[in-house]
């Protein structure tokens, strides 16, 4: 392990940029491959706005997201942790239509994810919380 940062936000789209802002320094030094990071870098939005509009949908905006990111000698590793009900991630993406098929918003950034990532997963966490996990290797 390189490096491992956290963050505490709001369940707020209107925070993704500090998200953003706060992820840039896992990039120092820049990873080898830019794709990798710009990657990286969306899966991080997608899971945010996944973990804040829907996991927490039926939440107060002010619903705490943790997230916490790992940078390792091949692979950058997000953690973002949600207070949602359960949802079965491998379910969904076998239901959701392939991207040239899927005209609709619903699924199009999980599917995106699922493709993008190495590993992804979500998974029930000893606090009755959830917990998004997303690697992505370079």
């Amino acid at each position: 392990m390189l490096q491992k940062i956290s963050l505490r936000v709001n369940s707020d789209l209107n925070d993704s940029e500090k998200v953003l802002s706060w992820f840039e320094q896992l990039n120092q030094p820049p990873l080898p491959k830019p794709e990798a990071w710009w990657q990286c870098l969306t899966l991080l939005q997608e899971g945010f706005a996944n973990i804040a509009q829907h996991a927490h949908k039926q939440f107060p905006p002010e619903t705490p997201v943790d997230i916490e990111a790992t940078r390792f000698n091949d692979a950058i590793e997000i953690r973002i942790w949600s207070y949602g009900p359960p949802f079965d991630l491998n379910q969904s993406l076998k239901e959701i239509p392939e991207l040239e098929d899927n005209s609709g918003e619903r699924g199009r950034g999980l599917k995106m994810m699922s493709i993008m990532a190495d590993y992804l997963s979500y998974e029930k966490t000893s606090d009755e919380r959830r917990c998004l996990i997303i690697r992505k290797n370079y």
